[in-house]
């Protein structure tokens, strides 16, 4: 029992060890021995817990968006507040956690999304079905406002998180490309403007 806690627990500081890392570096441009060093974890045990690299960074990828998908769960469940308010709450987190332009671990799928897509299968689909899950979640917020009054759109829900997450994506990358938030900006007021909270 005691070495299947620390197996797993030296699992998640190789993860833990690469995202930190790959959000800064990129995928391609990170070694097994940069990642490990930074883990504290010999080399040779590696293969233990992964296949290979691509293996690896697929786990990496569904680690990171278990967690963020939990986020956005316990944000959205947050008590006291409309819908309204929590899906602003969300995109203002966005801003703050993916305008850092160390990003710190927090913005793998604006980092490592078009690079990987073409270099893996596996973790192409790893990227689809967390991003996948954040446009589920915020369809359901969208709901949810219909439902309490605070969020007013024509648009069906599930079109509109996904034209919300398209933006906030692109924004994301411009951020990066400008080193300005003006994309933010824009985006956060595009964004009152298609819940229909320009003017509340």
């Amino acid at each position: 029992m005691v070495l299947a806690v620390q197996d797993n627990d030296s699992r998640s500081t190789i993860l833990a060890a690469g995202q930190r890392i790959m959000s800064r570096k990129g995928f391609s441009g990170v070694g097994l021995t940069e990642i490990l060093k930074d883990a504290g974890v010999p080399k040779g045990s590696f293969y233990h817990y992964f296949a290979s690299k691509d293996a690896f960074g697929e786990a990496m990828l569904l680690a990171y968006f278990e967690g963020y998908h939990a986020d956005m769960d316990a944000l959205f469940a947050k008590p006291g507040l409309t819908m309204a308010e929590r899906l602003m709450l969300y995109f203002a987190a966005w801003r703050e956690n993916q305008g850092a332009l160390d990003c710190q671990g927090r913005c793998l799928a604006v980092k490592l999304g078009a690079e990987v897509a073409d270099l893996s299968e596996p973790m192409r689909l790893a990227l689809k079905t967390g991003t996948s899950g954040i446009i589920a979640r915020m369809t359901r917020a969208i709901e949810g406002g219909i439902e309490d009054g605070s969020v007013g759109v024509q648009e069906a829900p599930a079109d509109l998180a996904t034209a919300l997450y398209y933006l906030w994506l692109g924004a994301s990358v411009m951020v990066k490309i400008g080193r300005t938030q003006d994309p933010f900006e824009r985006a956060l007021h595009s964004t009152r403007a298609l819940l229909g909270l320009s003017a509340r």
